[in-house]
């Protein structure tokens, strides 16, 4: 493998509006929409017929049927379709992971171009049959006789026909994304108005963003719809606190519908090429991917779901040998308000600096004036695959505007994941 280590440009991105599941992009497949979101970018960037050195794509809710999505996307694109292909998965970082796999390949040299993104839909969910009948429709298929179909098909239940919806829980604990964090809120005694400011703050930065068109060229219409519909700019802390608690529905439950984000449709890609290809078709650089890092917790030995960017973020600034407060933008997703503070609090402590994370103190608090300035996933949407792309997009046209600068990417995924990445400009 070659290894020259190049600067990886990031030259756009782009990305459907999100929308709350099962109303604008119902019977609409991950498939449809990362089609959709390769076109744009190959019209943007004069693309039609040309080969992509490589393409890296991805959804969690996928389909056993879309086994070779991103090869199927790039035949669905003006793309040359000798263009390769590939799938990726890390649950909601997942279009931060391929954005990271594509950046690789072309640091080392072995692409000059790439196209990493993600996508994912609760409207058109992968729903399966119950094992069991699985298992007895093989036997039926694999039958050599009349009598061993007979006997298969007599041996079929009422309760094997039963639909095998996919939930969102973590299997092995059985408990939802919302259930978890509201232990971790608990711990870190956050509070409903800390989060439901936090919510709201999202709603009013996005729609700020929406009003001065920011946006207007990083979304981009599909299916009749021109922006995120989920943005409220008339919410108020007033009409948050109406909102029951979601998760833990006693008293003592914080997290409600208003400080989690929806369950969302959508996609976003991302185009990165060398500094060369982009010299050479007269491309201007929007930032550089300076460095990823994945890590994890231990989640079901009690360890916090959605704590692991806290780690993932500690390991970045030490091999970049930087602080926390060395980046002129924070892009910190917002799977629910509390998981993003009591992100901000384990890093304030120096307790939890010192003992989980292995540093000599406390990595210390952020400018929150900084931090998803353009509203963030409670207002804007969260799909599952799509987050990361539009992260980067976000904080590629922060660095450009700025003319200067460095970013963070935090995003937390299920499964005890985190996946954080530095942009510079």
């Amino acid at each position: 493998m070659l290894n020259s280590q190049r600067r990886v440009a990031i030259l756009g991105g782009v990305r459907t509006p999100f929308v709350r599941s099962f109303r604008e992009y119902s019977r609409t497949t991950n498939q449809d929409m990362l089609v959709a979101v390769v076109t744009e970018l190959a019209k943007r960037f004069h693309l039609e017929g040309k080969l992509v050195g490589d393409v890296a794509l991805g959804a969690v809710m996928s389909s056993s049927m879309e086994w070779n999505i991103a090869r199927e996307v790039v035949l669905g694109t003006p793309l040359d379709h000798s263009t390769p292909a590939f799938n990726v998965q890390r649950a909601c970082a997942t279009s931060l992971e391929t954005l990271n796999l594509i950046a690789l390949k072309i640091a080392t040299g072995q692409i000059e171009s790439g196209i990493a993104g993600g996508s994912d839909t609760n409207s058109d969910l992968p729903i399966m049959v119950q094992r069991a009948l699985a298992w007895k429709l093989i036997d039926l298929n694999n039958a050599k006789t009349l009598g061993q179909r007979l006997s298969t098909i007599f041996s079929i239940r009422f309760r094997d026909l039963t639909p095998a919806y996919p939930a969102i829980v973590e299997p092995r604990t059985g408990l939802s994304m919302g259930q978890h964090t509201e232990k971790m809120v608990k711990e870190w005694k956050v509070t409903r108005t800390e989060q439901d400011q936090l919510a709201l703050e999202s709603h009013q930065k996005a729609a700020a963003a929406y009003a001065e068109g920011f946006y207007n060229d990083l979304v981009f219409t599909f299916k009749g719809v021109s922006k995120d519909p989920m943005v409220r700019p008339d919410t108020t802390m007033e009409k948050l606190a109406t909102l029951r608690p979601a998760f833990d529905k006693s008293d003592k439950g914080t997290m409600t519908a208003g400080n989690s984000t929806a369950f969302t449709d959508g996609a976003g890609a991302v185009f990165l090429s060398s500094e060369s290809y982009a010299s050479e078709n007269k491309l201007p650089v929007m930032a550089y991917v300076q460095d990823v890092q994945a890590t994890a917790v231990n989640h079901v030995k009690g360890a916090g779901l959605l704590m692991a960017p806290a780690a993932a973020v500690a390991q970045l600034l030490k091999r970049n040998n930087l602080k926390l407060q060395d980046f002129d933008f924070y892009e910190i997703h917002e799977a629910f308000a509390g998981q993003v503070l009591c992100t901000l609090k384990a890093w304030e402590s120096d307790d939890y600096c010192r003992n989980v994370l292995g540093l000599s103190g406390a990595l210390g608090a952020i400018d929150r004036s900084r931090m998803n300035i353009k509203g963030g996933s409670l207002a804007l949407g969260h799909p599952f695959g799509g987050t990361g792309a539009r992260c980067v997009s976000t904080l590629a046209k922060h660095l450009q505007q700025k003319g200067s600068g460095r970013g963070l990417i935090s995003i937390c995924t299920g499964g005890g994941m985190g996946v954080a990445a530095i942009l510079t400009r």
